[in-house]
């Protein structure tokens, strides 16, 4: 039988009349988290429709930006085709109709085919294809543009629609329909691996309700940001996969102590309040290190990157608030029906073997993990990136058909040139950079520089390889080097993707900055000590580095392409290795956090009894009692965010692969070896802390402490996995 103390009369704080009125009134408190997800779906449902779909990967005031804005404002229309319409014919008078059926679209301001330029590039080699180069208008509707396209010739036999307008659409589209799939692939999962971990078919429905509401909630979250800053619609996919990971993962620890809690004090405002102060504390700090890593993408002026962090922040915090909120419900409502017969001491008395084994030999671990993760680290150091474009889509999308089809049966076309803005009125100035631009190395063809308006000329470049090739970029390079009293500005797909690269570079040691300083700062306000956030600042590295070997390992090298089911481009997109990186990051300091939690509170018990604190003995049981919390979270969320490598966007697969990887690696590897064997080594000096800061971290007053217990000793504790 549990003994039942008398419970302590509720503090008047806030927060603890908060948990009185959730607990008191379960029912009531239930109906209000379902209310709050039908509220949250039907006004955050809409998100879809409102993000941006145009992709973000270039800051806008970038040269290539400013380039393209200069010759609009001069032409009132773009600078270069954003559709290019391929047609299967070898009828001229053919495609001449089509060029006429082109330009009644609305917002289209010139079309171009080899029937009305005479320019052969726009024909086949065989001169069976001939490909449509359609100019908008620079104010054009491009949704609606794209939307006429297709219903009048999206079905026409031998005609394809593509160009860089179509597929930023194609693209956007099928993140929705990948988004659809993946749920569809890990939402059976989550069910059945919850009924495993969770053991018993009421605790399971704990974490989805809140990983739903957690995921609803936060779309409501980015429509109102999106009403303040256009977000990119690629953020929902973080939402959605670390929503429903980190709901499943903080509900798993809660759960996980209020059975330790009912063990102790029965069911009851004790073991909820004991479950709040101890685990609720945990999740706390947990959301906080996320929702830091992640924000640090907001320095970054991609648009793509900002709405990552934004949307990862946000998901981060919301999936801690409403865990905290509608966990203690369901606790309350089932009490006693969520205890289980199976302690799971057979599990935790693995995990304890475990560390002990690990720290016997503590620098041998140390130095051999860190060695293989180091090893594994080695392919990134040799990344080559590659630019979200055409071949960012699948093979069955008309975008990505027209793009292959043109590098392999045209020549060389000035679909993606390199474009030139030139400043000045000096005719014979802008003339002499004209040729020295064509005399460059790499270029094929410089057409003669036009005059777009009194101080502005517009001069077109064709570099070998084209597109964002090496070649192509070492063109932007060299004329932007040039010498000249003319303002130049180079813009284009090659100018674009070094900007990006630009742009990254110049904020990474800001963001490093931000994301080393924040984190170090919040696990000092959970530990007390600055070398257990030096450590984790390390071996975060260490999970980072190997996380993106092992993606530039396969993606870069095309290996696994059968297996999960993508076409390789020579390289990975730079947005998904930042993105990618500090996902990982987040999360090994997440699970980091779960483990120091519990072992901090362990000593910090011990050193409450009077009795000498054994250092080992209290990793051992840190990690018996979180070993099974830990590695069934990591599975959880690695199927979780994992299951957008089954997107058919490059660049989404990429992010997805490289999340669950790095969960992995941090939950099996990291956890199991590197963190106790460092502890090993260290001892007492784990907590070390100078003493002006350890006055400070008093006075501040957080700790993870729950009711006073018996001294440290390694006994039976709960363990998810034992369903």
């Amino acid at each position: 039988m549990y003994s039942r103390p008398v419970a302590p009369p509720p503090s008047r704080t806030a927060m603890s009349r908060l948990l009185d009125l959730l607990i008191t009134r379960p029912r009531r408190a239930l109906v209000g988290v379902f209310l709050l997800i039908a509220f949250a779906g039907a006004l955050g449902g809409p998100v879809f429709g409102a993000l941006q779909d145009d992709g973000g990967f270039v800051a806008p005031d970038a040269e290539s930006v400013a380039a393209v804005e200069r010759i609009e404002r001069a032409t009132q229309t773009e600078v270069s085709p954003s559709v290019i319409v391929l047609q299967e014919t070898r009828d001229r008078a053919a495609v001449a109709a089509l060029d006429r059926e082109l330009r009644t679209v609305p917002g289209v301001a010139a079309v171009s085919s080899f029937a009305t330029s005479g320019d052969r590039a726009l024909l086949s080699r065989d001169g069976g294809t001939a490909a449509h180069a359609v100019l908008l208008r620079a104010d054009a509707d491009d949704d609606l543009v794209v939307s006429t396209l297709e219903s009048r010739f999206g079905d026409r036999e031998g005609v394809l629609l593509g160009g860089s307008l179509v597929a930023q659409t194609q693209m956007g589209d099928q993140i929705s329909e990948d988004l659809g799939r993946a749920e569809t692939i890990a939402f059976p999962i989550l069910v059945l691996l919850s009924l495993l971990f969770f053991r018993g078919r009421r605790a399971a429905v704990m974490p989805l309700v809140v990983g739903i509401a957690t995921v609803l909630s936060t779309f409501l979250v980015l429509r109102l940001v999106n009403a303040a800053t256009e977000l990119s619609i690629f953020a929902l996919n973080l939402v959605i996969g670390l929503g429903l990971g980190l709901a499943i993962d903080y509900t798993l620890l809660l759960l996980t102590r209020y059975r330790e809690e009912l063990a102790e004090h029965g069911p009851g405002r004790a073991a909820i309040a004991a479950t709040l102060a101890t685990a609720g504390r945990t999740v706390a700090f947990s959301a906080a290190t996320v929702a830091i890593a992640l924000a640090a993408l907001i320095v970054f002026p991609l648009n793509f990157l900002q709405s990552m962090g934004i949307g990862g922040a946000a998901v981060a915090i919301v999936a801690a608030v409403l865990s905290l909120l509608v966990t203690p419900v369901f606790l309350a409502l089932w009490g006693e029906k969520l205890a289980v017969r199976d302690t799971g001491e057979e599990a935790a008395t693995r995990w304890y073997r475990i560390s002990h084994g690990v720290m016997r030999r503590p620098g041998l671990v140390a130095l051999a993990t860190a060695a293989v993760m180091v090893v594994l680290t080695l392919p990134s150091l040799g990344a080559q990136w590659a630019p979200v474009d055409q071949t960012s889509v699948p093979t069955s999308l008309s975008s990505r058909q027209v793009a292959d089809t043109l590098q392999r049966d045209f020549t060389a076309t000035d679909n993606d040139p390199i474009t030139v803005a030139i400043g000045g009125t000096d005719r014979q100035a802008v003339g002499a950079l004209a040729r020295t631009v064509a005399d460059l190395p790499g270029v094929v063809r410089a057409q003669a520089p036009v005059q777009l308006a009194p101080d502005t000329w517009q001069l077109t470049v064709t570099a070998r390889d084209g597109r964002a090739s090496d070649t192509a970029q070492q063109v932007v390079r060299e004329i932007r080097e040039l010498p000249t009293a003319l303002e130049v500005q180079v813009g284009g797909v090659a100018a674009e993707f070094l900007d990006q690269q630009a742009s990254i570079g110049d904020r990474l040691p800001l963001a490093l900055g931000i994301l080393a300083v924040l984190t170090f700062v919040v696990l000092w306000l959970m530990t007390g000590s600055v070398i257990l956030p030096l450590k984790a600042l390390v071996m975060n590295a260490l999970t980072v580095g190997t996380t993106l070997g092992v993606l530039a390992w396969i993606f870069q090298d095309g290996r696994l392409e059968g297996l999960l089911g993508y076409t390789s481009n020579g390289g990975i997109e730079a947005t998904d290795f930042v993105v990618t990186a500090t996902l990982v990051f987040a999360l090994s300091t997440d699970y980091g956090v779960f483990l120091l939690g519990r072992i901090k509170e362990l000593r910090d018990r011990a050193l409450a009894s009077g009795e000498p604190v054994d250092e080992r003995e209290v990793v051992a049981m840190g990690v018996a009692r979180t070993g099974a919390v830990v590695t069934a979270a990591a599975i959880l969320l690695a199927v979780a965010i994992g299951a957008f490598s089954t997107s058919s966007v490059l660049f989404i697969k990429q992010i997805g692969v490289g999340a669950a990887v790095g969960v992995l690696v941090d939950a099996f590897i990291v956890r199991t070896l590197l963190v106790p064997s460092l502890m090993a080594l260290l001892g007492r000096w784990n907590w070390w802390s100078p003493a002006p800061l350890a006055r400070l971290h008093e006075r501040i007053g957080f700790s993870e402490e729950g009711p006073a217990r018996s001294a440290v000793r390694p006994t039976a504790t709960p363990s998810p996995t034992n369903a």
